[in-house]
């Protein structure tokens, strides 16, 4: 089934690391905005979409009222056939308050994204947050009493200050909070943004620090009883993020605001990051991406998941045999360094693997 997909492009102050479009909040932008989303999702209507996950995505979605929250979700029901549906709202912590938390349950969100990053403040003041970890905690803490049950936590990787006790730290405070998903990014420095600088490259890790830092952590998952399901995803219970599966399976997902990428129709879309033109336009303008090679796609995007890759998936693909026949020669070797592991379908990464994944994927479809 489809993933609908909403960006919401604003940020009460945008993070010194982040590339992702976005501008201020204003409440009647937001609001200009809201109805802009309403109406584009409503010119899905009488297509026979069916979807299984909504995902409110951003920038900070929980800037947004329950009320206008609830219009969007009421505009996806009205729009297209949803099933048992995942409805995931990325949240900062500072937004959580109680009265937000029950106004989120009300319009239907059942899944939460908390961007937490660390639980050491001096960290947390490093990466521009506008919460320590006391706010995070219990802004957590206070979800799950609302009556959330599938909440997820963001962690950075690589921060200033960071080192392998530090890191058990936080994943230790993580894991004592009632969430059931957690997602790690190692830290990247984007051009244009301020951490684009030399200090900043000299005081947040190097590669073989990340390394150690990602494999440490990956270990204390693993210890925990935490399935790593995904390169950057962990998952207790089941509770793999249902909507982000279909980004790493090739599934379809139509992406609604400013800046939101489509795949849909066998189709690959996006909207231009402009909100002005998003808002004016009747239905939001659309760039098209040239058609892409599904068998590579789906051994650069399989290769992201524990599952793997399926050799009898990928054969079924316009030139999918190649990619499986150099994966089959490849894989012995890639195996026997402790990067590759088989599978009862094929061939999936280690953790190691993961780590050197790009190389890799490079490798297999070349």
């Amino acid at each position: 089934m489809t993933g609908i997909y909403i960006h919401v492009p604003f940020c009460a102050r945008k993070c010194p690391y982040c590339d992702f479009y976005s501008v201020p909040y204003r409440a009647d932008t937001a609001e200009s905005y809201t109805q802009a989303v309403c109406r584009n999702i409503e010119s899905y209507a009488g297509q026979g979409t069916a979807a299984d996950t909504i995902y409110f995505g951003g920038g900070t979605p929980s800037l947004l009222t329950g009320g206008q929250i609830g219009r969007i979700i009421k505009s996806v029901q009205n729009s297209v056939q949803l099933h048992d549906s995942e409805i995931t709202l990325e949240a900062n912590p500072v937004t959580l308050l109680p009265r937000k938390l029950a106004e989120l349950r009300e319009a239907g969100i059942n899944r939460l994204s908390v961007g937490v990053q660390s639980a050491d403040d001096e960290q947390l003041s490093f990466l521009g947050r506008l919460h320590d970890f006391d706010r995070a905690e219990k802004a957590v803490r206070d979800a799950a009493a609302a009556g959330f049950d599938n909440i997820s936590c963001d962690l950075m990787l690589g921060v200033k200050g960071q080192d392998i006790a530090s890191l058990e730290r936080t994943v230790g405070s993580l894991l004592g909070l009632p969430i059931s998903h957690l997602s790690a990014y190692m830290l990247q420095i984007e051009e244009g943004t301020p951490f684009d600088c030399e200090a900043v490259r000299r005081d947040t890790a190097d590669d073989d620090l990340m390394s150690e830092l990602y494999l440490r952590l990956c270990g204390m998952m693993t210890a925990a009883g935490w399935e790593h399901y995904e390169i950057s995803s962990w998952a207790r219970d089941g509770k793999r993020s249902r909507h982000n599966m279909k980004y790493w399976k090739l599934e379809p997902y139509i992406g609604i605001g400013a800046g939101a990428h489509s795949d849909h129709g066998g189709l690959r879309f996006s909207c231009p990051k402009d909100i002005a033109a998003f808002i004016a336009a009747e239905t939001m303008p659309k760039e098209y991406d040239e058609p892409p090679d599904r068998a590579e796609e789906y051994v650069m995007l399989s290769l992201r998941l524990s599952d793997g890759i399926d050799l009898r998936k990928l054969r079924e693909f316009p030139d999918g045999g190649n990619f499986a026949a150099r994966t089959a020669k490849l894989a012995p070797a890639l195996i026997s360094h402790g990067l590759m592991r088989e599978t009862d379908k094929g061939f999936a990464l280690t953790d190691e693997g993961f780590l050197r994944s790009n190389a890799i994927i490079a490798e297999l479809i070349v």
